[in-house]
């Protein structure tokens, strides 16, 4: 059976899906599909802590569904802007599970991700898929997957 790791970059996720669609991600369908006749090895959803009740309802369905939750507080610094994301922590991580994992699925559109994919298929040999909204991943990161696959209306939530 086919080993199995998945790294969803929770933040980007969200924002892109929303943008492009008004709608929310349906991480149920998602886990169905990608790990359907799959061994998980590991699954992380990396996503922004703000401490409110309705993010930390969302973080127990993820935990339900199957997902590691790493959280990172949110950071608002003194000019308005906000900091918080997972990008180093994410590569970490699929690094290290490359070596235990067949296929790496990553869950974002960020193209600071494709030095890793890169790598990822290159050093170690293992096939990644990377899903993202189509028009709002970077080209590189899709050039530089072995698959891309669009989140669409068939993972969205009703």
């Amino acid at each position: 059976m086919e080993k199995v790791a998945i790294f969803v970059d929770v933040q980007n996720v969200y924002y892109t899906v929303r943008e492009a669609y008004k709608r929310n991600f349906d991480y149920n369908k998602f886990w169905s599909e990608t790990t359907s006749g799959r061994e998980v090895v590991k699954a992380i959803a990396y996503a922004i802590d703000k401490g409110d009740r309705k993010q930390q309802e969302f973080q127990r369905i993820l935990r339900a569904i199957g997902f590691e939750v790493k959280l990172k507080p949110f950071i608002q610094r003194a000019d308005g802007t906000a900091k918080g994301d997972w990008d180093v922590g994410i590569t970490l991580d699929a690094i290290e599970y490359a070596e235990k994992a067949d296929v790496i699925v990553l869950v974002s559109g960020d193209g600071d991700f494709d030095l890793l994919v890169n790598k990822i298929r290159e050093v170690h040999g293992k096939k990644v898929e990377v899903y993202g909204v189509p028009q709002l991943t970077a080209h590189s990161l899709m050039n530089a997957a072995s698959e891309f696959k669009p989140i669409d209306k068939a993972l969205l939530l009703v």
